[in-house]
């Protein structure tokens, strides 16, 4: 048993990493922000490492060679008031704490500056373009409202690569947390108060982000996604979210217009599709184009029937009402179903 709780910590540590998902890592950069981090980190690395170098180097140089010998009476040299020793032990800290300080102030005045980028200093034309975003966070969901191109959209925060994005942070109920490792640094989403940051992704791809402040009972399933695509297909998307095309948002076929009564008589007040609903929850308009149901679960039609049935079963004190056969039946779920999985923008 002794020698089960001594192994127990280095178990833990190689079981732990293994846990984890692809671009939910700070030491895995794809943008300028996450770089200038991720360099921060392996500075103060490399720092902790020279001094534990050193320590352990001095430390095993006087176990050795002053340990005690048989036969052995000669007491060391006593170096107490030593100003050389002291100066140099209060020298070497100044400098290292100087080569951690220097470039953390530079970068954090960089990355706190979330004005544009303008012609004349020393910025092309093309590169000026920002893309200002609010993040709105919820219990247990996100909010990502586009003002310069009317857009509301929930759980998916589609931006365009190697474009600069200007975000502001809100809350509407308690304190949550922003953060997209792979792509900048976690700052709080703090009911009130407007926190600002910036960020870019160079290369196309889906980069996983989570709230990082505990936040109620079902903190660990809010999370969400940023989406980096080409200028075109964003322009496309933010298009068609701001004006869905009307056949999609009315649903093709008559299964899918029965789908849509039930929604308006069910969903709209919390939801939108199109210019249409509340905002109450997410918005519904691209809802067929995502891979996961609340955040967490894989899209299918099983999941989403489970998730309209009961949602505090699977997201617990989440807002969303449950909806039993007696609110809405079997064959109006499937419906409704086929009438959800139709409002895609990109297709």
């Amino acid at each position: 048993m002794k020698h089960f709780m001594r192994l127990l910590p280095f178990s833990l540590i190689l079981l732990l990493a293994g846990c984890g998902m692809e671009n939910l890592s700070a030491l895995d950069p794809r943008g300028p922000v996450a770089e200038m981090q991720f360099d921060l980190i392996m500075l103060s690395t490399y720092v902790m490492i020279f001094v534990m170098v050193v320590v352990f180097s001095i430390y095993i140089y006087v176990l050795l060679r002053f340990r005690e010998r048989p036969g052995d009476t000669h007491i060391p040299e006593q170096v107490h008031g030593n100003r050389a020793l002291e100066f140099i032990w209060t020298t070497i800290p100044i400098l290292l704490l100087l080569i951690l300080a220097i470039p953390n102030v530079m970068d954090t005045f960089t990355l706190a500056d979330t004005s544009a980028p303008t012609e004349g200093e020393g910025v092309e034309e093309e590169e000026e373009d920002v893309l200002n975003v609010e993040v709105h966070a919820h219990q247990f969901w996100w909010e990502f409202i586009y003002p310069d191109h009317d857009i509301n959209a929930g759980q998916e925060m589609y931006i365009p690569t190697d474009t600069r994005v200007n975000v502001e942070l809100h809350a509407s109920d308690v304190i949550h947390s922003f953060w997209v490792p792979a792509l900048a640094g976690k700052m709080d989403n703090v009911p009130g108060i407007e926190n600002e940051m910036w960020f870019e992704a160079p290369d196309e791809g889906v980069y996983f982000g989570k709230c990082t402040e505990i936040c109620g009972a079902s903190h660990w399933l809010m999370d969400f996604k940023v989406i980096a695509v080409d200028e075109g297909t964003f322009s496309v998307w933010a298009e068609n979210m701001a004006e869905p095309d009307p056949e999609i948002v009315e649903g093709e076929g008559e299964v899918a217009a029965q789908g849509r009564e039930v929604f308006e008589g069910n969903c709209i007040n919390c939801h939108a599709v199109g210019d249409e609903g509340g905002a109450q929850g997410p918005n519904m308009t691209n809802y067929g184009e995502r891979e996961v149901v609340a955040g967490f679960l894989d899209y299918t039609e099983e999941n989403l029937y489970d998730w309209i049935r009961d949602p505090d079963a699977l997201k617990p004190d989440n807002e969303m009402p449950g909806f039993d056969e007696s609110a809405i039946s079997d064959d109006e779920m499937d419906a409704l179903i086929e009438y959800i999985g139709q409002q895609r923008v990109l297709d």
